[in-house]
């Protein structure tokens, strides 16, 4: 897969920011306070426009978040 330079829809700008951000999902996870869907976001620099990918999470990765308070 080859890495395309960033280029803003909205405003042209070259520049961007890289985050992660969680969020629960589902019943159990809101009850439990798992947060189990995890994304990484794309934020333009000069607009603050913002994209969301979403990441795979594994099951173990959820049983430790789980059992560590979330």
């Amino acid at each position: 897969m080859s890495k395309k330079q960033y280029h803003c829809e909205k405003c042209g700008c070259l520049e961007y920011t890289a985050d992660q951000i969680q969020a629960t999902g589902g019943d159990f996870s809101k009850l439990f306070n798992v947060q189990n869907k995890k994304f990484t976001t794309i934020s333009c620099k000069q607009c603050g426009f913002t994209e969301l990918y979403r990441n795979e999470t594994s099951t173990g990765m959820n049983v430790l978040d789980f059992l560590m308070g979330g």
